[in-house]
């Protein structure tokens, strides 16, 4: 009877650890099914899906560019990720387009630095390609922890188009330009909404940038592409590949120039706070831009300090003084 009774509980014990072990395995199996999604790969200046990984694994290229009518068409801006608009002497502007996730072959007029071009630059670093400068422009940009490409040092990577007029005709090829970077990929400078998100703002049906001496710029939103369309001096701007110029984003970061706005070396200051009104999906957010230090990317922020979300694409970020007006059509 002992050995029965033994038997019997051998046996159950056995049943017991049988029904564990089942249970273990159907938990193990479980958790060696469950697979974590991958984060989407997205382009760091625009925050549009960048599947092959293209814009995170070579540096931005910053341009010069030339903005008077004689440079007028231009090429490549339709490709920028980020093009700066900034006061010069003269009140004329002139445009700084940054490139990561395009690789033109042709970009220009390359025109000349300006002072301020290194605080445009110090948070991308990469290449910044110009066409040459006075020697304290040359100073200034000797700051900022980019790798030049001017006319002299550039080689086959710049060349003049005789059939334009110097010195309108100098064209950078962005393309090659990649291979002589040994910065990383640049910082995101804005966030961006998801796409099921709603934008936040009022609406405007267009608006015009102040700039004076003939350089004022209109953007008109254009509900059927989800742009803003630019003109200048009357008229659309078409780039040469007959495309109208036009971006999801336009920032608009009013800047005190020191030494003067207009006035000859002049140079606008971003570090620090100012005011920032934000054109994105047809509306505009009123706030204020922030950015601590010439290394870090300016933040804008709305009314309650929060972040303002951009749409995900190109940004044209406009400087104007803060005695410029800025007129909002809603």
């Amino acid at each position: 009877m002992v050995c029965a009774m033994t038997l019997a509980g051998c046996s159950a014990t056995h049943k017991h650890l049988a029904v564990k072990s089942a249970r273990i395995s159907v938990t193990t199996t479980t958790v060696r099914h469950v697979v974590a999604k991958p984060r989407p790969r997205l382009a760091p200046l625009t925050g549009l899906a960048d599947p092959r990984g293209v814009a995170e694994h070579r540096c931005a290229v910053t341009v010069k560019i030339d903005n008077t009518p004689a440079a007028q068409p231009h090429f490549g801006l339709e490709d920028a990720d980020v093009v700066y608009e900034e006061v010069v002497e003269d009140n004329i502007t002139r445009l700084a387009a940054v490139f990561n996730s395009q690789a033109p072959d042709r970009v220009g007029p390359v025109r000349s630095v300006r002072r301020t071009d290194q605080s445009l630059v110090w948070p991308l670093r990469g290449i910044f390609a110009y066409s040459g400068g006075a020697q304290y422009a040359i100073d200034s940009i000797n700051t900022a922890p980019v790798t030049q490409l001017d006319e002299s040092r550039a080689g086959p990577m710049m060349f003049r188009d005789n059939s334009r007029i110097a010195p309108h005709n100098l064209f950078a090829r962005v393309d090659q330009m990649y291979t002589r970077c040994a910065s990383p990929p640049p910082p995101a400078l804005f966030t961006y909404r998801a796409a099921h998100a709603r934008a936040a703002g009022s609406p405007v049906a267009s608006m015009r940038i102040g700039y004076e001496n003939g350089y004022a710029v209109t953007w008109n939103w254009d509900p059927r592409t989800g742009t803003w369309e630019r003109s200048i001096f009357g008229a659309n701007e078409v780039a040469a590949s007959g495309v109208h110029l036009a971006t999801p984003n336009v920032v608009v970061m009013f800047a005190q120039y020191a030494g003067g706005v207009g006035v000859l070396g002049a140079e606008a200051l971003l570090t620090g706070r100012g005011t920032a009104w934000v054109f994105s999906a047809g509306k505009v957010v009123k706030g204020t831009w922030s950015r601590p230090d010439a290394a870090s990317a300016a933040q804008l922020l709305d009314g309650a300090r929060h972040l303002i979300q951009l749409t995900p694409g190109a940004t044209w970020v406009e400087l104007p003084d803060v005695s410029y007006t800025v007129t909002v059509t809603p």
